[in-house]
């Protein structure tokens, strides 16, 4: 892997073992030669990570939409800062340039950024690894969740299992080494739920 996208907040959210989190990785990204892409803001946890990053010697790229740019939280000191017109664009940026996603603890946009990708890869539209940095358990009720969407049935196992999970920045870049994505048909599995319902199936 080349280039890692990584969500995460705006915010620095109400422990500071959130923004060491932050800091470990850009480091460990640098550390590894992985190019950080990231939301191109300078505030809150994606501020330190990008700055964590180039301070270990890494290489970021920031993508953020003009109007953040205008309320000046943009990360100026960046080589490569991408300036777009909307969020879609900004996730298609973002998601063109990564090899594989990695989502900090964060808010809302942290979340929908990342069940994006992630649904992206569920249809089969990329084959890229996505990951949570669990610090402080922060996703564990999130995880227990979508435990529940597969025992009722509305996730496949194995789109659940594409999810990796870790403590650390670099045990979960080591899961995503070795991760290969799952052969199976969402639209099958589908059908095949449909003819259960409906006492059609086996």
């Amino acid at each position: 892997m080349k280039c890692i996208c990584v969500f995460c907040g705006s915010s620095p959210g109400a422990r500071p073992d959130y923004i060491q989190a932050a800091k470990l990785l850009g480091q460990t990204l640098a550390q590894k030669e992985i190019t950080l892409v990231f939301g191109g803001a300078s505030v809150g946890i994606m501020g330190q990570l990008a700055k964590a990053c180039l301070e270990a010697g890494g290489d970021v790229i920031g993508v953020i939409p003009r109007k953040l740019v205008e309320m000046e939280v943009a990360y100026t000191q960046l080589a490569q800062l991408h300036v777009v017109d909307s969020l879609h664009e900004r996730k298609a940026k973002m998601a063109e340039l990564a090899d594989g996603f990695i989502a900090l603890p964060g808010g809302l946009g942290t979340i929908e950024e990342f069940f994006e990708v992630l649904t992206w890869a569920q249809l089969g539209m990329h084959q890229k690894p996505c990951g949570l940095l669990n610090t402080c358990h922060y996703y564990d009720k999130l995880l227990d969740f979508l435990n529940r969407t597969v025992a009722e049935q509305f996730v496949e196992e194995a789109h659940r299992a594409m999810i990796q999970i870790d403590e650390s920045p670099a045990g979960l870049l080591q899961k995503f080494e070795a991760y290969e994505a799952p052969r199976t048909n969402k639209a099958a599995w589908v059908l095949q739920m449909t003819q259960q319902a409906n006492g059609l199936g086996d």
